[in-house]
Protein backbone atom coordinates (compact mmCIF):
# COMPACT_ATOMS: atom_id res chain seq x y z
CA UNK A 1 0.00 0.00 0.00
CA UNK A 2 2.74 2.45 0.97
CA UNK A 3 4.63 1.53 -2.19
CA UNK A 4 1.77 2.78 -4.36
CA UNK A 5 1.33 5.89 -2.19
CA UNK A 6 4.97 6.93 -2.48
CA UNK A 7 5.00 6.06 -6.19
CA UNK A 8 2.07 8.46 -6.66
CA UNK A 9 3.73 11.18 -4.56
CA UNK A 10 6.95 10.87 -6.54
CA UNK A 11 5.22 11.00 -9.93
CA UNK A 12 2.75 13.77 -9.10
CA UNK A 13 4.62 16.00 -6.65
CA UNK A 14 8.25 14.86 -6.95
CA UNK A 15 8.36 14.41 -3.18
CA UNK A 16 11.93 14.17 -1.92
CA UNK A 17 12.77 10.67 -0.71
CA UNK A 18 9.68 9.04 -2.21
CA UNK A 19 11.85 7.41 -4.87
CA UNK A 20 13.53 5.28 -2.20
CA UNK A 21 10.47 3.03 -2.26
CA UNK A 22 11.41 1.99 -5.79
CA UNK A 23 14.46 0.17 -4.41
CA UNK A 24 14.01 -3.39 -3.24
CA UNK A 25 16.94 -3.06 -0.84
CA UNK A 26 15.33 -0.11 0.97
CA UNK A 27 11.90 -1.72 1.20
CA UNK A 28 13.44 -5.01 2.36
CA UNK A 29 15.23 -3.25 5.22
CA UNK A 30 12.03 -1.47 6.26
CA UNK A 31 10.05 -4.73 6.05
CA UNK A 32 12.60 -6.50 8.26
CA UNK A 33 12.56 -3.77 10.91
CA UNK A 34 8.75 -3.58 11.01
CA UNK A 35 8.33 -7.37 11.29
CA UNK A 36 11.03 -7.59 13.98
CA UNK A 37 9.34 -4.88 16.03
CA UNK A 38 5.90 -6.45 15.66
CA UNK A 39 7.10 -9.92 16.65
CA UNK A 40 9.04 -8.69 19.68
CA UNK A 41 6.80 -5.89 20.99
CA UNK A 42 3.35 -7.19 20.09
CA UNK A 43 4.51 -10.79 20.40
CA UNK A 44 4.59 -10.36 24.18
CA UNK A 45 1.03 -9.04 24.16
CA UNK A 46 -0.14 -12.02 22.11
CA UNK A 47 1.63 -14.44 24.47
CA UNK A 48 -0.08 -12.85 27.48
CA UNK A 49 -3.44 -13.08 25.67
CA UNK A 50 -2.88 -16.77 24.92
CA UNK A 51 -1.95 -17.35 28.55
CA UNK A 52 -5.13 -15.60 29.77
CA UNK A 53 -7.21 -17.74 27.42
CA UNK A 54 -5.36 -20.82 28.72
CA UNK A 55 -4.19 -21.74 25.23
CA UNK A 56 -1.50 -23.98 26.69
CA UNK A 57 0.46 -26.91 25.34
CA UNK A 58 -0.57 -30.39 26.46
CA UNK A 59 2.68 -32.34 26.47
CA UNK A 60 2.56 -36.10 26.02
CA UNK A 61 4.74 -38.08 28.40
CA UNK A 62 7.71 -39.31 26.36
CA UNK A 63 10.22 -39.68 29.15
CA UNK A 64 12.28 -36.67 28.06
CA UNK A 65 14.14 -34.46 30.52
CA UNK A 66 12.42 -31.14 31.22
CA UNK A 67 9.30 -32.21 29.37
CA UNK A 68 6.90 -31.82 32.29
CA UNK A 69 7.86 -28.16 32.78
CA UNK A 70 6.63 -27.34 29.28
CA UNK A 71 3.03 -28.24 30.09
CA UNK A 72 0.83 -25.15 29.99
CA UNK A 73 3.24 -23.06 27.89
CA UNK A 74 1.17 -20.98 25.45
CA UNK A 75 1.00 -22.44 21.96
CA UNK A 76 -0.41 -21.24 18.62
CA UNK A 77 2.41 -18.69 18.63
CA UNK A 78 2.59 -19.10 14.87
CA UNK A 79 0.01 -16.31 14.83
CA UNK A 80 2.86 -13.97 15.82
CA UNK A 81 4.95 -15.07 12.84
CA UNK A 82 2.05 -14.73 10.41
CA UNK A 83 0.99 -11.31 11.72
CA UNK A 84 4.55 -9.95 11.80
CA UNK A 85 5.08 -11.12 8.21
CA UNK A 86 1.81 -10.02 6.67
CA UNK A 87 1.67 -6.46 8.05
CA UNK A 88 4.91 -5.19 6.42
CA UNK A 89 4.20 -7.17 3.24
CA UNK A 90 0.77 -5.55 2.85
CA UNK A 91 2.27 -2.14 3.59
CA UNK A 92 5.44 -2.24 1.49
CA UNK A 93 5.36 -4.96 -1.20
CA UNK A 94 3.86 -4.71 -4.68
CA UNK A 95 0.60 -6.53 -4.08
CA UNK A 96 -0.03 -7.10 -7.78
CA UNK A 97 3.23 -9.08 -8.12
CA UNK A 98 2.41 -12.72 -8.88
CA UNK A 99 5.08 -14.04 -6.51
CA UNK A 100 3.81 -11.94 -3.61
CA UNK A 101 0.28 -13.16 -4.33
CA UNK A 102 1.49 -16.78 -4.25
CA UNK A 103 3.24 -16.26 -0.91
CA UNK A 104 0.23 -14.52 0.66
CA UNK A 105 -2.04 -17.40 -0.44
CA UNK A 106 0.44 -19.93 0.97
CA UNK A 107 0.72 -18.12 4.31
CA UNK A 108 -3.02 -17.81 4.85
CA UNK A 109 -3.86 -21.30 3.53
CA UNK A 110 -1.29 -23.17 5.64
CA UNK A 111 -1.96 -20.87 8.59
CA UNK A 112 -5.64 -21.86 8.58
CA UNK A 113 -4.80 -25.58 8.40
CA UNK A 114 -2.36 -25.25 11.30
CA UNK A 115 -4.77 -23.10 13.31
CA UNK A 116 -7.57 -25.66 12.96
CA UNK A 117 -5.18 -28.41 14.02
CA UNK A 118 -4.09 -26.48 17.12
CA UNK A 119 -7.67 -25.49 17.93
CA UNK A 120 -8.81 -29.12 17.94
CA UNK A 121 -5.88 -30.13 20.16
CA UNK A 122 -6.43 -27.37 22.70
CA UNK A 123 -10.14 -26.67 22.84
CA UNK A 124 -11.50 -30.06 21.77
CA UNK A 125 -8.96 -31.86 23.99
CA UNK A 126 -8.01 -34.15 21.12
CA UNK A 127 -4.25 -34.73 21.21
CA UNK A 128 -4.23 -35.98 17.63
CA UNK A 129 -5.59 -32.68 16.32
CA UNK A 130 -6.77 -32.45 12.73
CA UNK A 131 -6.91 -35.87 11.09
CA UNK A 132 -3.87 -36.64 8.98
CA UNK A 133 -5.91 -37.14 5.81
CA UNK A 134 -7.36 -33.64 6.11
CA UNK A 135 -3.89 -32.13 6.57
CA UNK A 136 -2.66 -33.94 3.49
CA UNK A 137 -5.77 -32.87 1.57
CA UNK A 138 -5.09 -29.25 2.52
CA UNK A 139 -1.45 -29.50 1.45
CA UNK A 140 -2.42 -31.14 -1.83
CA UNK A 141 -5.01 -28.42 -2.43
CA UNK A 142 -2.40 -25.72 -1.91
CA UNK A 143 -0.01 -27.59 -4.21
CA UNK A 144 -2.62 -27.66 -6.96
CA UNK A 145 -3.27 -23.90 -6.59
CA UNK A 146 0.42 -22.91 -6.48
CA UNK A 147 1.43 -25.33 -9.22
CA UNK A 148 -1.36 -24.15 -11.51
CA UNK A 149 -0.60 -20.47 -10.96
CA UNK A 150 3.12 -20.96 -11.56
CA UNK A 151 2.49 -22.99 -14.70
CA UNK A 152 -0.39 -21.13 -16.33
CA UNK A 153 0.05 -17.51 -15.19
CA UNK A 154 1.64 -15.40 -17.92
CA UNK A 155 3.61 -13.31 -15.39
CA UNK A 156 5.71 -16.31 -14.35
CA UNK A 157 8.49 -16.29 -16.92
CA UNK A 158 12.24 -16.56 -17.33
CA UNK A 159 14.79 -14.89 -19.61
CA UNK A 160 17.67 -16.90 -20.97
CA UNK A 161 21.14 -15.82 -22.06
CA UNK A 162 21.38 -15.17 -25.78
CA UNK A 163 24.66 -17.08 -25.76
CA UNK A 164 27.05 -18.56 -23.20
CA UNK A 165 29.52 -15.81 -24.07
CA UNK A 166 27.14 -13.03 -23.02
CA UNK A 167 26.83 -9.98 -25.28
CA UNK A 168 25.73 -10.97 -28.78
CA UNK A 169 23.18 -8.31 -29.66
CA UNK A 170 22.74 -4.58 -29.36
CA UNK A 171 19.32 -3.25 -28.35
CA UNK A 172 17.61 -0.28 -30.05
CA UNK A 173 18.93 2.07 -27.36
CA UNK A 174 22.47 1.04 -28.21
CA UNK A 175 23.04 -0.94 -25.02
CA UNK A 176 24.19 -4.55 -25.05
CA UNK A 177 21.40 -7.11 -24.93
CA UNK A 178 22.31 -10.06 -22.74
CA UNK A 179 19.03 -11.88 -22.37
CA UNK A 180 16.28 -12.88 -24.77
CA UNK A 181 12.59 -12.13 -24.34
CA UNK A 182 10.67 -13.37 -21.33
CA UNK A 183 8.91 -16.67 -21.95
CA UNK A 184 7.11 -19.46 -20.14
CA UNK A 185 9.30 -22.36 -19.11
CA UNK A 186 9.38 -25.37 -16.81
CA UNK A 187 13.17 -25.19 -16.51
CA UNK A 188 14.80 -25.44 -13.12
CA UNK A 189 18.33 -25.42 -11.74
CA UNK A 190 20.33 -28.59 -11.06
CA UNK A 191 23.04 -28.01 -8.43
CA UNK A 192 26.67 -29.07 -8.84
CA UNK A 193 26.43 -29.70 -12.61
CA UNK A 194 28.06 -27.67 -15.39
CA UNK A 195 25.05 -27.59 -17.68
CA UNK A 196 22.85 -27.02 -14.70
CA UNK A 197 19.36 -26.61 -16.15
CA UNK A 198 16.63 -29.23 -16.34
CA UNK A 199 13.38 -28.86 -18.26
CA UNK A 200 10.64 -30.98 -16.69
CA UNK A 201 8.73 -31.01 -19.96
CA UNK A 202 11.53 -33.04 -21.61
CA UNK A 203 10.26 -36.09 -19.72
CA UNK A 204 7.21 -36.00 -22.00
CA UNK A 205 9.08 -35.60 -25.28
CA UNK A 206 7.85 -39.05 -26.32
CA UNK A 207 4.37 -37.55 -26.72
CA UNK A 208 5.41 -35.78 -29.94
CA UNK A 209 6.00 -32.21 -31.06
CA UNK A 210 3.38 -30.72 -28.73
CA UNK A 211 4.78 -32.38 -25.61
CA UNK A 212 5.48 -29.06 -23.84
CA UNK A 213 1.77 -28.23 -23.48
CA UNK A 214 1.38 -31.29 -21.23
CA UNK A 215 4.25 -30.40 -18.87
CA UNK A 216 1.74 -29.57 -16.12
CA UNK A 217 1.20 -33.32 -15.72
CA UNK A 218 4.69 -33.49 -14.22
CA UNK A 219 5.06 -29.99 -12.80
CA UNK A 220 1.94 -29.74 -10.62
CA UNK A 221 2.37 -33.16 -8.89
CA UNK A 222 6.00 -32.19 -8.21
CA UNK A 223 4.88 -28.94 -6.57
CA UNK A 224 2.36 -30.89 -4.47
CA UNK A 225 5.08 -33.31 -3.33
CA UNK A 226 7.54 -30.55 -2.41
CA UNK A 227 4.99 -28.51 -0.45
CA UNK A 228 3.76 -31.58 1.43
CA UNK A 229 7.26 -32.86 2.20
CA UNK A 230 8.75 -29.55 3.35
CA UNK A 231 5.73 -28.50 5.45
CA UNK A 232 5.70 -31.86 7.20
CA UNK A 233 9.47 -31.64 7.68
CA UNK A 234 9.12 -28.25 9.36
CA UNK A 235 6.31 -29.65 11.50
CA UNK A 236 8.46 -32.56 12.70
CA UNK A 237 11.39 -30.23 13.41
CA UNK A 238 9.28 -28.16 15.79
CA UNK A 239 9.93 -30.40 18.77
CA UNK A 240 12.31 -28.48 21.01
CA UNK A 241 12.70 -24.81 21.87
CA UNK A 242 13.98 -22.65 19.02
CA UNK A 243 14.87 -25.46 16.62
CA UNK A 244 12.26 -24.92 13.90
CA UNK A 245 12.30 -21.10 14.00
CA UNK A 246 16.10 -20.83 13.98
CA UNK A 247 16.64 -23.44 11.28
CA UNK A 248 13.92 -21.86 9.14
CA UNK A 249 15.44 -18.38 9.48
CA UNK A 250 18.74 -19.71 8.09
CA UNK A 251 16.95 -21.36 5.15
CA UNK A 252 14.81 -18.30 4.41
CA UNK A 253 17.75 -15.87 4.39
CA UNK A 254 19.57 -18.16 1.95
CA UNK A 255 16.54 -18.27 -0.33
CA UNK A 256 16.47 -14.47 -0.10
CA UNK A 257 19.94 -14.38 -1.63
CA UNK A 258 18.79 -16.58 -4.49
CA UNK A 259 15.68 -14.44 -5.05
CA UNK A 260 17.80 -11.28 -5.08
CA UNK A 261 20.25 -12.73 -7.60
CA UNK A 262 17.60 -14.31 -9.83
CA UNK A 263 15.53 -11.13 -9.91
CA UNK A 264 18.42 -8.78 -10.73
CA UNK A 265 19.54 -8.85 -14.35
CA UNK A 266 23.06 -7.62 -13.51
CA UNK A 267 23.74 -10.27 -10.86
CA UNK A 268 22.02 -12.95 -12.92
CA UNK A 269 24.34 -12.12 -15.84
CA UNK A 270 27.48 -11.93 -13.69
CA UNK A 271 26.81 -15.21 -11.90
CA UNK A 272 25.43 -16.82 -15.06
CA UNK A 273 22.18 -17.93 -13.42
CA UNK A 274 18.62 -17.99 -14.67
CA UNK A 275 17.04 -14.53 -14.74
CA UNK A 276 13.47 -14.57 -13.41
CA UNK A 277 11.70 -11.23 -14.07
CA UNK A 278 9.82 -9.71 -11.10
CA UNK A 279 11.06 -12.41 -8.70
CA UNK A 280 13.17 -9.86 -6.82
CA UNK A 281 9.99 -8.62 -5.13
CA UNK A 282 10.05 -11.82 -3.08
CA UNK A 283 13.00 -10.35 -1.17
CA UNK A 284 10.51 -7.98 0.51
CA UNK A 285 8.45 -10.92 1.70
CA UNK A 286 11.53 -12.90 2.72
CA UNK A 287 12.88 -9.97 4.76
CA UNK A 288 9.58 -9.62 6.59
CA UNK A 289 9.42 -13.37 7.18
CA UNK A 290 13.02 -13.53 8.45
CA UNK A 291 12.35 -10.64 10.83
CA UNK A 292 9.24 -12.39 12.13
CA UNK A 293 11.15 -15.62 12.75
CA UNK A 294 14.03 -13.88 14.52
CA UNK A 295 11.63 -11.85 16.64
CA UNK A 296 9.71 -14.99 17.50
CA UNK A 297 12.97 -16.61 18.65
CA UNK A 298 13.16 -13.93 21.35
CA UNK A 299 10.38 -15.80 23.13
CA UNK A 300 10.88 -19.29 21.71
CA UNK A 301 14.49 -19.98 22.70
CA UNK A 302 15.09 -22.15 25.77
CA UNK A 303 13.20 -21.97 28.05
CA UNK A 304 10.40 -21.16 25.63
CA UNK A 305 7.68 -18.70 26.64
CA UNK A 306 5.59 -19.71 23.64
CA UNK A 307 5.40 -22.52 21.07
CA UNK A 308 4.54 -21.88 17.43
CA UNK A 309 2.26 -24.93 17.16
CA UNK A 310 1.16 -26.26 13.80
CA UNK A 311 -0.10 -22.74 13.04
CA UNK A 312 3.53 -21.75 12.68
CA UNK A 313 5.36 -24.91 11.60
CA UNK A 314 3.06 -25.85 8.71
CA UNK A 315 3.05 -22.25 7.50
CA UNK A 316 6.84 -22.01 7.65
CA UNK A 317 7.26 -25.23 5.67
CA UNK A 318 4.76 -24.14 3.02
CA UNK A 319 6.44 -20.75 2.55
CA UNK A 320 9.92 -22.28 2.25
CA UNK A 321 8.67 -24.77 -0.35
CA UNK A 322 7.00 -22.08 -2.47
CA UNK A 323 10.06 -19.81 -2.26
CA UNK A 324 12.32 -22.62 -3.45
CA UNK A 325 10.00 -23.52 -6.34
CA UNK A 326 9.49 -19.88 -7.40
CA UNK A 327 13.25 -19.22 -7.51
CA UNK A 328 13.75 -22.48 -9.45
CA UNK A 329 15.91 -23.88 -6.66
CA UNK A 330 13.64 -26.71 -5.48
CA UNK A 331 16.30 -29.34 -6.25
CA UNK A 332 18.51 -27.67 -3.64
CA UNK A 333 15.97 -28.33 -0.88
CA UNK A 334 17.59 -31.65 0.21
CA UNK A 335 20.80 -29.69 0.88
CA UNK A 336 19.49 -26.35 2.13
CA UNK A 337 16.69 -27.88 4.21
CA UNK A 338 18.84 -30.83 5.25
CA UNK A 339 17.66 -30.48 8.86
CA UNK A 340 14.05 -30.96 7.76
CA UNK A 341 15.09 -33.88 5.55
CA UNK A 342 16.96 -35.59 8.39
CA UNK A 343 13.97 -35.19 10.72
CA UNK A 344 11.64 -36.61 8.07
CA UNK A 345 13.90 -39.54 7.23
CA UNK A 346 14.45 -40.41 10.90
CA UNK A 347 10.70 -40.88 11.36
CA UNK A 348 10.28 -42.83 8.10
CA UNK A 349 13.23 -45.11 8.88
CA UNK A 350 12.16 -45.64 12.50
CA UNK A 351 8.58 -46.55 11.64
CA UNK A 352 9.54 -48.66 8.62
CA UNK A 353 12.24 -50.61 10.47
CA UNK A 354 10.00 -51.16 13.49
CA UNK A 355 7.22 -52.62 11.32
CA UNK A 356 9.69 -54.73 9.32
CA UNK A 357 11.38 -56.24 12.38
CA UNK A 358 8.06 -56.83 14.12
CA UNK A 359 6.81 -58.77 11.12
CA UNK A 360 10.05 -60.71 10.71
CA UNK A 361 11.09 -61.32 14.33
CA UNK A 362 7.81 -60.82 16.18
CA UNK A 363 9.29 -57.89 18.06
CA UNK A 364 9.70 -54.35 16.80
CA UNK A 365 13.22 -52.91 16.89
CA UNK A 366 14.41 -49.32 16.61
CA UNK A 367 17.21 -47.56 14.78
CA UNK A 368 17.05 -44.46 16.95
CA UNK A 369 16.31 -44.16 20.65
CA UNK A 370 13.40 -41.95 19.62
CA UNK A 371 12.31 -40.10 16.52
CA UNK A 372 12.29 -37.40 15.19
CA UNK A 373 16.07 -37.13 15.29
CA UNK A 374 16.31 -34.34 17.87
CA UNK A 375 14.56 -36.59 20.42
CA UNK A 376 17.22 -39.25 19.80
CA UNK A 377 19.86 -36.82 21.03
CA UNK A 378 17.71 -35.84 24.00
CA UNK A 379 17.46 -39.51 24.94
CA UNK A 380 21.25 -39.69 24.58
CA UNK A 381 21.63 -37.12 27.36
CA UNK A 382 22.23 -33.91 25.40
CA UNK A 383 20.56 -30.76 26.70
CA UNK A 384 18.05 -29.37 24.23
CA UNK A 385 19.79 -25.98 23.98
CA UNK A 386 22.99 -27.76 22.90
CA UNK A 387 21.07 -29.83 20.34
CA UNK A 388 19.43 -26.71 18.91
CA UNK A 389 22.72 -24.79 18.68
CA UNK A 390 24.45 -27.67 16.90
CA UNK A 391 21.55 -28.12 14.51
CA UNK A 392 21.79 -24.40 13.72
CA UNK A 393 25.52 -24.79 13.01
CA UNK A 394 24.78 -27.67 10.64
CA UNK A 395 22.06 -25.55 9.03
CA UNK A 396 24.52 -22.68 8.47
CA UNK A 397 27.04 -25.08 6.91
CA UNK A 398 24.35 -26.43 4.57
CA UNK A 399 23.33 -22.87 3.68
CA UNK A 400 26.92 -21.99 2.78
CA UNK A 401 27.19 -25.09 0.59
CA UNK A 402 23.92 -24.11 -1.10
CA UNK A 403 25.13 -20.57 -1.81
CA UNK A 404 28.40 -21.91 -3.20
CA UNK A 405 26.40 -23.74 -5.89
CA UNK A 406 25.85 -20.35 -7.54
CA UNK A 407 29.35 -20.69 -9.00
CA UNK A 408 30.22 -24.34 -8.28
CA UNK A 409 29.26 -26.04 -11.51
Amino acid sequence: MLYYLFEYLENQYELMGAGLFQYISFRSAIAFVISLLISTIYGKKIINYLRRKQVGETVRELGLEGQAQKTGTPTMGGVIIILATMVPVLLIAKLDNIYIILLIITTLWMGVIGFVDDYIKIFKKDKEGLKGRFKILGQVGLGVIIGSMLYFNNDVTIKEKLSPQGIVQIAEDGNPKLFGDAHKSTKTTIPFLKNNELDYSKALSWLGDDYQKYAWIIFIPLVIFIITAVSNGANLTDGIDGLAAGSSAIIVVTLGIFAWVSGNIIFANYLDVMYIPNSGEMVIYISAFAGALIGFLWYNTYPAQVFMGDTGSLTIGGIIAVLAIATRKELLIPVLAGIFLAENLSVILQVGYFKYTKKKFGEGRRIFKMSPLHHHYQKSGYHESKIVTRFWIVGIMLAVITIVTLKLR
